[in-house]
């Protein structure tokens, strides 16, 4: 590397318009602790602007404030006892609002507890920069040079860096290295289950079954990885959010062709490869863990959707609805071995696929995730806050709160909602990567009216009698796939379908009519969706990649407001919801009135 030199007023104009450290470092072929080190050294450091929330009408008592390299500093450093949030930047799919949630409860409780707040983050769209959620905001990019800038101008406590999903949390071995106490699980811990190997090291250590994994950093290395474990495998880049770029292949030209077309890959962030269990069962867990070593289980959700879709877009139940004994309380004492051995203070996310009475451990983050305000509302108990005062020092038994159970009086399901009518031409079908963007809730007495309300809360009007049209790809043509479709036929429905569905139906006893594929000519399925004549389509894609005629019949589907169903777990939830909407009303109850039921 190169010695920094630069004259003062170039550096001081730099700042001025704009430059970050990082990027002065990269023109100048240096090292970013070299600009920062002479940056300081000359006494170019940021004031903070004060933005008037009360337009000078009366004092503002919570203003926030913005850096900028002038001369007068209109924040005012209090002498309280401060703890820093950092939120969760940007929204984007697979990172969003529940995040800001788990801020914003954060920021409630440790005011509660007499702290003052303050919360970095950069988008107006959040509830985390309402002018009256924290003592005080510091709107700016979520950078470790502009978090470092109020750091050192503020001294807090502490900085919380698990609250705000993947961002934050890329900050937290600089924020450590440059003497930041970050409060709650460690920055190594948080390394640990990120990094395949050392999180492999600890599960066999624990003797925690998981998938056959590896790791590889270039194309002869992925393939052999893949043909070691088998196929069909599950590739994805290391520390992203939302299983961006996360695929599934079932064969060595797919992963070599996924590994030319990877980016970012590195010795230092490997592309993690993983065994596909195809026609497993996935499970979600929320816990909380004090720096005694109590944890205490918040929730246990059970997916709709088979493993193989994206925990974002999977249906969540509360509480688990198939789930033996032994299947469950292998779950929970998995849960407590894993938030124990990472020595995790605060929240703790952990995935779980089930194939039998086994249970895979997929994934463990120790941060707060997507789930946690589902299970906060499910069961009454607001996690984010737990884990808040858990990582100031209080301790689970002196804050009164016990573990999750089963015995619900209702149940709760997180419902995914999909942005496809406004994105024509993507893919609707599931998989690995996330494609929701946003989620919402619906709460019965028992499966099937929370799934009609869930539903009905996604803008999927569930239909009670008409035409259903069925294509299956030849891995579905199964007993199980036989028993739904016919539920579907007693209840009333006309089943239509492609020649080699209504094959199988009729061998099976279903009562079912052909219809044309797009390809056959006219008239066929996409008519009659366009004409109104199919009220559900349900249609599980073909293969690894799906043909045209299934994208077709996709977006006929959307564009007429027909809903449009690709799994057959989803399918079977239909069912529960049409049973549901026949036999009883629906029942309607504030979110108060069924906390109270526990």
């Amino acid at each position: 590397m190169r010695t920094f030199k630069i004259a003062p007023d170039l550096l001081y104009k730099a700042k001025r318009d704009g430059f970050s450290d990082k990027q002065i470092a990269h023109i100048f072929g240096v090292r970013e602790e070299d600009v920062t080190s002479e940056r300081k050294r000359l006494g170019f450091v940021p004031v903070f602007k004060t933005v008037d929330t009360c337009a000078a009408e009366f004092a503002a008592e919570t203003p926030y404030h913005y850096s900028t390299y002038e001369q007068e500093n209109e924040s005012k450093r209090s002498d309280r006892k401060k703890i820093v949030i950092l939120g969760g930047g940007p929204n984007r799919i697979g990172q969003g609002i529940e995040f800001d949630y788990c801020c914003v409860h954060a920021a409630q409780a440790l005011s509660e507890e007499g702290f003052e707040t303050i919360m970095i983050n950069c988008n107006p769209e959040t509830v985390s920069t309402d002018y009256d959620t924290c003592d005080k905001l510091y709107f700016e990019p979520l950078t470790f040079e502009d978090v470092m800038h109020i750091l050192d101008f503020e001294k807090p406590y502490g900085v919380i860096v698990t609250f705000g999903g993947q961002t934050p949390l890329k900050l937290a071995n600089q924020l450590h290295a440059a003497g930041v106490n970050i409060l709650g699980t460690s920055p190594d811990s948080i390394d640990t289950a990120e990094d395949r190997k050392r999180f492999g090291a600890l599960i066999d250590t624990l003797g925690i079954p998981c998938p056959p994994y590896g790791t590889a950093t270039t194309e002869d290395e992925a393939v052999a990885v893949a043909d070691k474990i088998g196929y069909p495998i599950l590739v994805r880049p290391s520390y992203v959010l939302g299983g961006r770029s996360m695929e599934i292949c079932y064969r060595p030209e797919a992963v070599a062709e996924y590994m030319a077309n990877a980016k970012g890959v590195s010795n230092d962030r490997p592309v993690l490869i993983d065994r596909f269990l195809e026609d497993a069962y996935e499970f979600d867990v929320d816990a909380v863990r004090d720096q005694t070593g109590e944890v205490i289980i918040g929730g246990v959700m059970q997916h709709i959707e088979e493993a193989g879709i994206h925990s974002g877009d999977s249906s969540s139940v509360i509480p688990p609805y198939d789930a033996s004994e032994t299947v469950y309380n292998k779950i929970v004492d998995y849960t407590r071995k894993l938030a124990n051995a990472l020595n995790v203070v605060g929240l703790i996310n952990v995935q779980y696929a089930v194939k039998g009475e086994t249970v895979y451990v997929l994934e463990v983050n120790p941060r707060a995730s997507r789930t946690s305000p589902f299970v906060s509302k499910a069961t009454g108990r607001p996690l984010a806050k737990i884990a808040a005062r858990v990582m100031i020092g209080k301790t689970l038994k002196e804050l009164g709160i016990k573990d999750f159970t089963k015995a619900m009086p209702y149940v709760s399901i997180k419902e995914s909602v999909f942005p496809f009518d406004k994105f024509p031409k993507v893919k609707m079908f599931l998989g690995p990567e996330m494609r929701s963007t946003g989620e919402v809730m619906g709460v019965g007495k028992d499966f099937g009216e929370a799934i009609l309300k869930s539903h009905l809360g996604a803008g999927i009007k569930i239909p009670t009698e008409g035409t259903i049209f069925v294509s299956l790809r030849d891995l579905d043509k199964k007993p199980r796939t036989a028993e739904i479709i016919h539920d579907l036929a007693e209840l009333g429905f006309h089943i239509i379908a492609t020649s080699g569905t209504t094959a199988f139906l009729l061998e099976h006893g279903i009562a079912a009519e052909n219809i044309l594929k797009v390809s056959e000519g006219r008239p066929n399925v996409v008519d009659a969706i366009k004409n109104g004549e199919v009220k559900l389509v349900i249609n599980t894609p073909s293969g690894e990649i799906s043909r045209i005629a299934e994208y077709e019949i996709g977006w006929a589907a959307v564009a007429y407001k027909v809903p449009f169903i690709t799994t057959l777990s989803a399918a079977a939830s239909i069912v529960s919801a049409v049973r549901s909407l026949k036999s009883t009303d629906l029942t309607v109850h504030s979110i108060q009135e069924l906390h109270a039921m526990l």
